[in-house]
C-alpha cells in the first residue's frame, strides 16, 4: 500500500513538471520595471503562444535571465515616442492605463522605429526605471526567445487573478 501511494505521488508530481515546463510556466517577478502592474516577487503563470498582440504582458530570455515585460508592437508597427512619453504606434496615440506616469526613459533607438520580421517591441510600465526595446541593449525580441504571455498572477494570495 505504501509503495502504492509514493508510486501515485510520483506520477503525479511528474506530470505537475510536465505541464509546468511545456504549457503553463511559473515565473517569480524580480525587479520594479513592471510596477505597477506586476510588483517584485510577485508569482505568475505563462501560456506558451507565439501570436502577440499589443499590451499583451510577455516573458522572454534575455542575457540568461527572464523579462517581464509589455508588448507594443509586432512585427511591421512603427514605433515613436515624443519627449514627454506618449507612445504611438502606426501614427496613433495608445492608450495605456496602466501606467503611473509617462517618460521616455532610456532610449538609443532611431525614432520612429519599425519592427523587423519576427520580433515585438516591448517596453516596461515603469518606463522612467525600464531597460526594454527603447535601448540597443535589448532592442526587439525575437519570437524564438519569447517564454510566453503572462496570464495570471498567483502570489500573493490576495491579487490572485488575471493580469492586464
Amino acid at each position: 500500500m505504501l509503495w502504492n501511494t509514493i508510486s501515485s505521488l510520483l506520477v503525479v508530481a511528474a506530470i505537475a513538471v510536465l505541464i509546468s515546463m511545456l504549457f503553463l510556466p511559473v515565473l517569480r517577478v524580480t525587479g520594479t520595471s513592471m510596477t505597477p502592474t506586476l510588483m517584485n516577487d510577485e508569482l505568475v503563470i505563462c501560456s506558451k503562444r507565439s501570436n502577440f498582440k499589443s499590451g499583451d504582458i510577455v516573458a522572454f530570455y534575455f542575457n540568461n535571465k527572464i523579462l517581464l515585460k509589455r508588448v507594443i508592437g509586432v512585427a511591421g508597427d512603427v514605433i515613436d515616442i515624443t519627449e514627454d512619453g506618449t507612445v504611438y504606434v502606426n501614427g496613433e496615440a495608445i492608450d495605456e492605463p496602466y501606467l503611473e506616469e509617462k517618460a521616455l526613459g532610456e532610449c538609443d533607438i532611431e525614432l520612429p522605429y519599425q519592427v523587423p520580421d519576427n520580433r515585438i517591441f516591448v517596453m516596461g510600465d515603469h518606463r522612467s526605471t525600464s531597460i526594454d526595446s527603447r535601448s540597443t541593449t535589448v532592442g526587439c525580441v525575437a519570437d524564438e526567445y519569447v517564454v510566453g504571455r503572462v496570464i495570471m498572477r498567483i502570489w500573493p494570495a490576495g491579487k490572485i487573478g488575471t493580469v492586464k
